[in-house]
C-alpha cells in the first residue's frame, strides 16, 4: 500500500475539484448556450408558437340565406337551436357515454343510428350530433351533470327550416351534412377556408345550384385558452357575413293549386311567364318533406324514398323525358307553313290512314276527319295530316325547325340536372345505337315522329318553354327560377334580368294561324270539356303518349297494367289575346290528355287568372272520356321496332 504525503493529497484533491469545476462551468456554458438559442435567436418562432397555444382561432360560421317566393312567403329559413354534440376522440367509450347521456336526456334509437351514420362518414376529432333541438329543461340538466361528461358539449346552432314542407321540393331542394365527395369539391374550388366549421351544404335544387350565394363568408374569433383548452377571454372578432336571401318568379299559392290538382298521381307541370322566362310553378309528383335530410336521414326515411317504385326524388319537370304525342303538332304545323310544305288554308282528304311503303298508319278517327286543313288539323287532333306533312318535310326538315325552339337541348334554368331529350336525327341514330343494321333510318320512323311519337323524348320544362317562344313571337328565353338576390344587411336587391337566347324566325300569320287554332281547341276541340264556361279565352292542345306498342289492337285502358298505360299531356296558354301564363302538364300513365292533364290546366289557369282555388284535384269526377281525345296505334300493322329509352318511349309508331 503506498501513502502519500498530505502534499499529494491536497494537489490530487485540488486537480480533481478543478475538474469538476471546468465540467460544471461547461455544462452551464451549454446550457447558456441553449438558453441564448431558445430566447434570443428562436425568439420569434417560440413567441408564435407560445400564443398559438394560448390563442385559438374559431371559424364563426354564416347565416344561410332565405329563399322566399314573389310574394315574399318563407320557403327555407333558419331558426336557433341547442344540439348535444360529442367529440369522439376526447371520448374512451362511446357506448357507454350514450348510454349515460340517455339517462339524463331522451336519446331515441333513431338518433343513434344516425350517429353512427355520421361517425362513419365524418373525422374523428369533429363535434357530432347526437340530440338535436334540445328543451332549456334538457340543457339545464346537461348542464349540471356536465362534469361526467368529457368531451360532450351542448352547442347554439342554426337549422334550416322548410315550412311549406313537401311542398315545391323539387325546386327549393335541401341541405345535408358535408361528406368526403363535398370536400373534396370544395377544395378542388379553392373554398376550403370559407367552409371552416360548417358541417352542411346544400344537396338539390336552388339549396345546391345557389350555393355561393346562399352560403356567405366565414368569419373568426380569436379567444385566449388555458392549458385544458377552454375559453378564457375573446380577444378579437371578424364577424361572418351571412348569405344572400333567394326572391323567387314562383308563386307558392299556384304551386299549392298545383300540386294539390295532381292528388295521388304521378307528374310534372311547369308554368312560364312567355314575357321574361321566369318559372311560376314547377311541379313534380310525387314530392318528398326536405325536412327529413336536415339532421341526416334515417336509413328507414331513406330506404322509402329510394326504394319507391314511385320515384319522389326524381325531378320529373326537368330530368325525365318523354314522347310529347299530339302536344307536337301545333309546332309541326309550324315547321310545315315555314318550309313552304303546306299554307294555312290548304287542305288534305282524311280517309282515316296514310299508306307509306305498304303500312298503314290509322288515324283516331274511323273513316277518317274528311277535308283537313291546318287548323281543323290541330282542332280535332288529325293524325293523317301530320303524317303526311312529317314524310314531306323529312327527319332533317323537322329536327332544323324544332332545334331552334330547344326540343333537344337543355334550356338553362337554373337548377342542376336538367336532360336534354332527344331530339331524333339520323346522325342521332348512328350514335345511339351500336349494331349497324340498327342505326339506318327508316322513313316510317319519320312518320311516327311527325305526330309525337317514335323516338321523341322532351322534358316538360322543355315543352313549356317552347310553348313560350310560340306565343312571344319566337323570342326564346331563358327559364329561371329566382327573381332578385337580396343582400339581408343592406336590403340591396340584385335583379336577374331575363335573358333572351335567341329568336327564332317564324312569320307572324303562322304564328296567329297556329295559336288561333290552339283556341278553338279549348272552344270546340279535344280540351273543350275541360275549358267549359271559362271566362277567359285560352289556347291549349291536348297529348296522349303511347307507353308500349298496340301491334294493331284496340287500347282499352281497364284491360292494361297501370304503369303500361298511356301519359296524359296538355299544353296551353292564357289569356290568349295577351298571355301572361305558359304551361306544359304531364300526368303518367293518365290516358287521354283530355281526361286527366287538361283539367290540372284549367285549375292552375282559374287560379292564375281569377284567384279561383278549387276543392277537390282535377279530373276526380271525368267520368267517361269526350270523343275526340287523340289516343292512337299508327301502324294498322306491324312497323319496324323503335326500341325504347328514358323509359317512357314506345315501339312500332
Amino acid at each position: 500500500m503506498e501513502f502519500r504525503t498530505p502534499d499529494e493529497e491536497l494537489a490530487s484533491f485540488r486537480r480533481r475539484v478543478l475538474v469538476a469545476g471546468l465540467f460544471v462551468m461547461v455544462c452551464f456554458g451549454v446550457l447558456a448556450a441553449r438558453f441564448y438559442f431558445l430566447q434570443v435567436v428562436r425568439y420569434d418562432y417560440y413567441h408564435t408558437r407560445a400564443e398559438d397555444n394560448r390563442i385559438a382561432l374559431l371559424p364563426i360560421v354564416p347565416s344561410r340565406g332565405a329563399i322566399v317566393d314573389r310574394n315574399g312567403v318563407p320557403l327555407a329559413r333558419n331558426y336557433a337551436a341547442y344540439t348535444l354534440e360529442i367529440t369522439p376522440s376526447r371520448v374512451a367509450d362511446l357506448d357507454a357515454t350514450i348510454d349515460a347521456l340517455s339517462e339524463i336526456i331522451q336519446i331515441e334509437p333513431r338518433d343513434r343510428r344516425r350517429f353512427r351514420k355520421l361517425l362513419e362518414d365524418s373525422k374523428n376529432f369533429e363535434s357530432l350530433p347526437i340530440r338535436t333541438r334540445l328543451t332549456e329543461e334538457e340543457v339545464a340538466r346537461f348542464i349540471a351533470r356536465r362534469y361526467r361528461f368529457p368531451g360532450v358539449e351542448v352547442q347554439a346552432r342554426l337549422f334550416r327550416d322548410y315550412p311549406q314542407g313537401e311542398l315545391a321540393s323539387h325546386v327549393i331542394g335541401y341541405i345535408g351534412r358535408i361528406n368526403q365527395r363535398d370536400q373534396d369539391r370544395i377544395e378542388d374550388q379553392g373554398l376550403t377556408a370559407n367552409y371552416r366549421g360548417s358541417d352542411y351544404i346544400g344537396k338539390g335544387g336552388l339549396e345546391m345550384s345557389y350555393e355561393a350565394e346562399l352560403h356567405g363568408a366565414t368569419g373568426a374569433e380569436q379567444v385566449e385558452v388555458n392549458a385544458g383548452g377552454r375559453a378564457v377571454r375573446q380577444l378579437a372578432r371578424v364577424p361572418g357575413v351571412p348569405g344572400n336571401d333567394l326572391e323567387l318568379t314562383l308563386d307558392i299559392e299556384m304551386q299549392k293549386v298545383a300540386e294539390a290538382a295532381f292528388g295521388n298521381r304521378r307528374g310534372a307541370l311547369v308554368a312560364i311567364d312567355p314575357a321574361t322566362g321566369g318559372i311560376l310553378s314547377l311541379v313534380s309528383k310525387p314530392t318528398f318533406d326536405p325536412n327529413l335530410f336536415v339532421d341526416g336521414i334515417s336509413n328507414d326515411d331513406w330506404k322509402a324514398l329510394n326504394e319507391s317504385p314511385d320515384h319522389p326524388l326524381v325531378n320529373r319537370a326537368i330530368l325525365s323525358a318523354y314522347p310529347p304525342g299530339s302536344t307536337f303538332k301545333p309546332f309541326m304545323a309550324l315547321a310545315g307553313l315555314t318550309a313552304g310544305k303546306r299554307t294555312i288554308t290548304q287542305t288534305i282528304s282524311d280517309p282515316g290512314y296514310f299508306m307509306f311503303a305498304g303500312h298503314r298508319y290509322m288515324d283516331d278517327q274511323p273513316g277518317g276527319h274528311g277535308t283537313v286543313d291546318l287548323r281543323k288539323s290541330i282542332v280535332v287532333s288529325c293524325n293523317t295530316y301530320y303524317y303526311q306533312l312529317a314524310n314531306d318535310l323529312g327527319i332533317d326538315g323537322i329536327a332544323n325547325f324544332m332545334r331552334p325552339l330547344g326540343f333537344g337541348s337543355r334550356t338553362g334554368i337554373d337548377l342542376n340536372g336538367e336532360a336534354e331529350g332527344v331530339l331524333p336525327t339520323p346522325e342521332w341514330k348512328k350514335k345511339r345505337f351500336r349494331n349497324k343494321e340498327h342505326q339506318k333510318w327508316f322513313g316510317g320512323e319519320t312518320i311516327s315522329v311527325g305526330i309525337g311519337q317514335g323516338y321523341n323524348a322532351y322534358t316538360p320544362l322543355q315543352l313549356a318553354n317552347a310553348l313560350a317562344a310560340v306565343i312571344n313571337d319566337g323570342k326564346v328565353f331563358r327559364p329561371h327560377l329566382v327573381r332578385n338576390v337580396v343582400n339581408p344587411v343592406t336590403g340591396e336587391r340584385r335583379p336577374v334580368a331575363p335573358e333572351p337566347l335567341r329568336q327564332v324566325q317564324i312569320k307572324p300569320e303562322y304564328l296567329a294561324a297556329v295559336r288561333q287554332a290552339m283556341v278553338d281547341v279549348n272552344k270546340a276541340g279535344t280540351g273543350a270539356r275541360a275549358f267549359a264556361g271559362a271566362p277567359y279565352s285560352v289556347g291549349g292542345k291536348t297529348g296522349t303518349a303511347q307507353v308500349f306498342s298496340l301491334h294493331g289492337q284496340k287500347y282499352v285502358a281497364g284491360r292494361v297494367t297501370e304503369k303500361l298505360r298511356d301519359h296524359s299531356w296538355f299544353i296551353a296558354y292564357a289569356p290568349a289575346d295577351k298571355p301572361t301564363i305558359a304551361m306544359a302538364v304531364l300526368v303518367e300513365n293518365g290516358g287521354f290528355g283530355a281526361q286527366s292533364a287538361a283539367p290540372i290546366a284549367r285549375q292552375v289557369i282559374d287560379f292564375h287568372l281569377l284567384g279561383k282555388r278549387p276543392n277537390q284535384p282535377a279530373g276526380e269526377d271525368a267520368g267517361a272520356v269526350d270523343e275526340g281525345d287523340d289516343r292512337h296505334d299508327p301502324a294498322e300493322h306491324d312497323a319496324p321496332a323503335v326500341p325504347g329509352f328514358f323509359g317512357n318511349d314506345s315501339e312500332g309508331r
